[in-house]
C-alpha cells in the first residue's frame, strides 16, 4: 500500500522505516531535510509538501510535535486538505490536545476526509522495534480499516472511543509515566542518601509491586546517568500542559501532575529540556545535593 507519512522526527523515522520493511511504499515529507533524507535512504520517496503527499496517497500518517503543528500541516496553506481526495484517511499519531483533534477532524469532515487520532506510547526504543502501544479515537470502522497498518508499528492498537479519545487516553498515560518517573527518582535518591547501592535496590524491588515498565526502563538510565533522549523533557512538558488544560476544562484535579510539571519546568530552565525525561533524577540531585549515579 502507498502510505503518506508526514513528520520524520525521533518517532516518525523508525515508524516509517517499519512500514517500509513491511513492504509498504512510503511517500514522506518533513521540513528538516536531513530527517527526510534518512527515510529516503531506507527506501522511502520524498514529497515536496504536505499537499503533495495528500495528492498521491489515500492513507496519510502524521507524527508531529504538538497541536499547532498538526493544524498547520493539515489545515494550513499547502497542507493535507488542499491535496486530499474525498475518502482519504488521515491517521494523526501525534500527541496533541483532545479538543485540537476534534477541531482538525471537523475540518477534515468538511472535505470528505476521515480522521482518527492514534497517539502512541513507548518512546524511541519501541518505535524502533515496532512494539508501540497505540490508542485510537474516531470512527470505529475507519480504525478497523487501518488496524493492520497500525500493528506494523505497534504491539497493540486499542479503540478508545470517538475522536479525541485517543489523545485523552495518551494524556492519562503521560500523567502516569511522569509521576512514576518522579517517584522512582525520589525513591532512589533516598536510597543513595541513606548509603544503600541504588543498583541493589533496583534488583531487590523490580519484581515486586513497585516494579513497572517505567522503572525497568528509566532507573538503569538514572544509575549510569545516561539521559540520551528516548522522550525529551520538553515533549513531556507539552503533554502535561495539555493534560492540565484538559483537566481544568473537565473539572479533573491533577495535583500530582502539577507538581511534576514544576520539576520538569525547573529542568527546562536549567537547559535540560533536550534530555530524556529520566533526567528528573537531576532535579532531585539539584535539591538534595546527591546524584543517584556514581
Amino acid at each position: 500500500m502507498k502510505i503518506g507519512f508526514i513528520g520524520m522526527g525521533i518517532m516518525g523515522k523508525p515508524m516509517a522505516k517499519n512500514l517500509l520493511k513491511a513492504g509498504h511504499e512510503i511517500v514522506a515529507f518533513d521540513l528538516m531535510k536531513e530527517n527526510l533524507e534518512n527515510v529516503v535512504q531506507a527506501g522511502g520517496r520524498a514529497a515536496a509538501s504536505s499537499k503533495s503527499v495528500a495528492e498521491e496517497c489515500s492513507t496519510i500518517i502524521t507524527m508531529l510535535p504538538n497541536s499547532p503543528h498538526v493544524k498547520s500541516v493539515v489545515m494550513g496553506p499547502n497542507g493535507v486538505l488542499e491535496g486530499a481526495k474525498v475518502g482519504t484517511v488521515l491517521i494523526d499519531m501525534s500527541s496533541i490536545a483532545p479538543l485540537a483533534s476534534k477541531e482538525i477532524a471537523g475540518a477534515c469532515a468538511e472535505k470528505g476526509v476521515k480522521m482518527i487520532d492514534a497517539p502512541v506510547s513507548g518512546g524511541e526504543p519501541k518505535a524502533i522495534d515496532g512494539t508501540l502501544s497505540i490508542m485510537v479515537g474516531g470512527d470505529k470502522s475507519v480504525f478497523e480499516s487501518v488496524k493492520d497498518i497500525l500493528l506494523v508499528m505497534g504491539a497493540s492498537a486499542v479503540y478508545c472511543g470517538e475522536v479525541g479519545a485517543g489523545n485523552t487516553t495518551k494524556l492519562a498515560n503521560q500523567v502516569i509515566v511522569a509521576c512514576n518517573i518522579a517517584a522512582t527518582a525520589e525513591a532512589f535518591t533516598l536510597a543513595k542518601k541513606a548509603g544503600v547501592d541504588p543498583g541493589l535496590v533496583f534488583d531487590a524491588i523490580k519484581g515486586g509491586l513497585a516494579g513497572s515498565t517505567v522503572m525497568n526502563a528509566k532507573v538503569p538510565m538514572m544509575i549510569v546517568e545516561d539521559f540520551k533522549p528516548g522522550f525529551k523533557i520538553d515533549l513531556h512538558i507539552k503533554d502535561l500542559n495539555n493534560a492540565l488544560e484538559t483537566g481544568h476544562g473537565v473539572g479533573a484535579p491533577l495535583p500530582l501532575t502539577a507538581a511534576v510539571m514544576e520539576m520538569l519546568q525547573t529542568l527546562h530552565a536549567d537547559g535540560c529540556g533536550h534530555k530524556d525525561h529520566s533526567a528528573l533524577a537531576e532535579y532531585y540531585a539539584k535539591v538534595s545535593g546527591t546524584k543517584i549515579s556514581g
